[in-house]
């Protein structure tokens, strides 16, 4: 994962297009995290006891999908879409193609669909990305399609430029 030294550069507005991509990742998954996250968040047999996991669905310990969500979202802020005031969501709609596993390096390939500028607001835009969750494997875990606000540079609210 990126440190404070290799953090990409903020984008603004004018920096990014349709089509632009973002990478970030590995991100490894331990059994202890998704144990300890489902404990907290979504406290199901098959996210929190790999014994009992084994007779269900999943057939084995699974991440909880919102813990995959939670990685999705550390990794698009610590480089994997650096947008210029941060990734302030408007919505968006996730799935969940595959079980995350114990073990699993998770990596995330973001790609701008579209940028649709404020017609009230001239120096920022709503802008539509696709995030594709894969594993070690190159498998897709994930797919996030949201909706982002992104900034001109200098008119960033509440950031002096």
């Amino acid at each position: 994962m990126p440190d404070a030294d290799t953090k990409p550069a903020p984008l603004f507005l004018e920096d990014i297009f349709a089509g632009m991509k973002f990478f970030a990742g590995p991100y490894l998954l331990t059994e202890e995290a998704i144990i300890g996250f489902a404990k907290q968040f979504d406290p199901q047999p098959f996210h929190t006891d790999p014994k009992a996991a084994k007779a269900t669905f999943f057939q084995g310990l699974a991440a909880s999908g919102w813990h995959t969500v939670a990685i999705t979202m550390r990794l698009l802020t610590e480089g994997g879409m650096p947008f210029g005031g941060g990734s302030i969501g408007l919505g968006a709609e996730v799935s969940w193609l595959k079980p995350v596993r114990p073990g699993d390096e998770l990596s995330v390939e973001t790609e701008i669909l579209d940028i649709t500028p404020s017609r009230s607001k001239p120096h920022q835009a709503i802008v539509t990305v696709r995030t594709a969750t894969r594993n070690q494997k190159d498998e897709i875990v994930q797919v996030l399609t949201s909706k982002v606000l992104s900034f001109n540079r200098g008119h960033v609210p509440g950031v002096m430029a």
